[in-house]
């Protein structure tokens, strides 16, 4: 593709979210109820509004992040390596205070740029809105109203791939797949992040299922680019 952007100013991403509450019944009847009206068209007459809450994380008005996994790009020895963090845990404040101190320190030049897997659909939007519901003031990169276009900081792996077909959608373990990346999906897939986390509390397993698809996507935009994958050695923690 001849992405005219420096793997460096890149903040590659992947968040984890899940419904607000473990049951339906610990939802406010006023919630429940806006709850129903909002997913009337994607439930239809096939699942009450209990039955499909599982889903709730997918909303950010009633759900939210446990997990953001970020990864960065420097050079050493001559060679790319991948520097994965999170922010995780089940204070959902203090999860997006870190992310946002890490890009007003670290990605806040105009050259840095986010991106993620269908980012501009749900990754880039959830972690804006849930910041607001939790009065915090957004970061630059995040803040998109008066921008244009084409001064979106925001790279998106699907939009890439669509080539401007906009019906067209391919799942991160589908481009993967094709690609001849490993993949990300291993272990638990989205559907299933909601019960690790209420039922097995195993945040540790979401974390590394998070920082998985964050790797994935870093390795996505390598091959777009015609460059080499990514070896186990090249990836570094820095928790």
């Amino acid at each position: 593709m001849n992405l005219k952007v420096k793997l460096n100013n890149i903040l590659f991403l992947d968040i984890e979210t899940v419904p607000q509450e473990e049951h339906w019944s610990s939802v406010s009847k006023e919630m429940q109820t806006l709850f129903e009206k909002k997913t009337q068209y994607q439930r239809k007459e096939e699942f009450t509004a209990e039955e499909f809450y599982e889903r709730a994380g997918i909303w950010a008005e009633f759900g939210k992040i446990i997990c953001i996994s970020a990864g960065y790009f420097v050079e050493v020895e001559g060679r790319n390596q991948l520097r994965i963090t999170s922010f995780f845990g089940d204070d959902e404040h203090k999860i997006l205070v870190d992310f946002k101190n890490l890009l007003n320190k670290h990605f806040s030049k105009a050259s840095n740029v986010l991106c993620a897997h269908n980012g501009k659909e749900f990754d880039f939007p959830f972690i804006a809105r849930r910041m607001i519901v939790h009065q915090i003031e957004l970061p630059k990169k995040l803040n998109l109203f008066g921008k244009k276009p084409w001064e979106v900081p925001h790279l998106d792996t699907l939009e890439l791939w669509k080539f401007g077909d906009y019906k067209h959608y391919t799942s991160l373990k589908l481009l993967t797949s094709i690609l001849g990346i490993p993949s990300p999906k291993d272990d638990i897939d989205g559907s299933e992040v909601a019960g690790v986390y209420y039922k097995e509390k195993n945040i540790e397993r979401i974390v590394t299922y998070c920082e998985k698809d964050t790797i994935a996507v870093a390795q996505v935009l390598l091959r777009f680019n015609n460059e080499n994958l990514l070896e186990a050695k090249d990836i570094i923690s820095v928790n």
